[in-house]
C-alpha cells in the first residue's frame, strides 16, 4: 500500500515515515500543497495523510482539489481541533480526522479500517481458493499451514487480493510496493512474483498478457 503524507513539521514526518515503513507502507511525504498535487497527479495512492497547516496554504484546498478527481481516501491530521474545523473537514470530503498529537498505533488501526472499507472489505481476513490472508497480522496460511512471505511478497500479494478480479497492471503494481525514494530494477516486479508464485500452493496469480497481474476470487471465473 502506498500513502501519501502532506506534513510540515519535518520531525513528525519523518517520524511517521518510519512507522509507516515498519508496518510495511510505502510513504511518499512532502511539506507543501502544489508539491502534494504535483505528487497525486502523478503516482497512484491507497490513501492520502493530510496535515492542513501547510506552508503554502490550507489543506483543506488540496482535499477539494482531491476531491473533483479521486475517491481516494483522505484522512486529515491537524493540531485543529475544534468541532467546527472537524465538520468543515469532513463536509468536504475527509474520511477521517485525528487531532494532535495522536497515538501512532490508533492512526494504524484507522488506516486499516479506510483501507479496508476503499476495496470493499469488511474485515482484516481474505480467503481465495482456500488461501487465509491476515491483512493486519501479515500472516498466510493453507490448510492450518503458515506461509512465509518477504515484505514485498506479502505487500504484493495484497495488492492483489484486495483488488480481486480486476487487473493490476505494472505500474500499478510498482506504485504500491515503492515509494519515491526507492531504486526499482527493471525486472524487479517480475522476480517478486516468480518467487510469490512458488510458495503459494494455489495457482491463483494470473498473468494478463501486456497488460498485467490478477488474482480470480474462484478458479470457475
Amino acid at each position: 500500500m502506498r500513502i501519501l503524507l502532506l506534513e510540515d513539521d519535518q520531525a513528525l514526518a519523518d517520524g511517521l515515515k518510519q512507522s509507516l515503513k515498519n508496518h510495511n507502507y510505502a510513504c511518499d511525504q512532502f511539506d507543501t500543497i502544489k508539491a502534494g498535487m504535483s505528487a497525486f497527479e502523478q503516482e497512484s495512492y491507497d490513501l492520502v495523510l493530510l496535515d492542513l497547516g501547510l506552508s503554502d496554504g490550507d489543506g483543506l484546498n488540496f482535499l477539494q482539489h482531491v476531491r473533483k478527481k479521486s475517491a481516494t481516501p483522505v484522512m486529515i491530521l491537524t493540531a485543529r481541533d475544534q468541532i467546527e474545523d472537524k465538520i468543515k473537514g469532513l463536509d468536504l470530503g475527509a474520511d477521517d480526522y485525528m487531532p494532535k498529537p495522536f497515538d501512532v498505533n490508533e492512526l494504524l488501526a484507522r488506516m486499516r479500517a479506510l483501507l479496508r472499507r476503499s476495496v470493499g472489505e469488511s474485515s482484516n481476513n481474505i480467503t481465495v481458493q482456500g488461501l487465509n490472508i491476515n491483512l493486519q497480522a501479515r500472516t498466510l496460511s493453507f490448510e492450518n499451514r503458515d506461509i512465509s512471505l518477504s515484505r514485498r511478497e506479502f505487500n504484493l500479494l495484497e495488492a492483489l487480493a484486495t483488488h480481486q478480479d480486476k487487473v493490476m497492471t505494472r505500474s500499478q503494481l510498482e506504485h504500491s510496493l515503492y515509494s519515491w525514494d526507492d531504486e526499482i530494477e527493471s525486472n524487479a516486479l517480475e522476480v517478486h512474483i516468480h518467487n510469490l508464485r512458488k510458495k503459494l500452493p494455489v495457482a491463483i496469480i494470473k498473468t494478463v498478457r501486456g497488460v498485467g497481474y490478477m488474482i480470480k476470487k474462484s478458479e470457475e471465473q
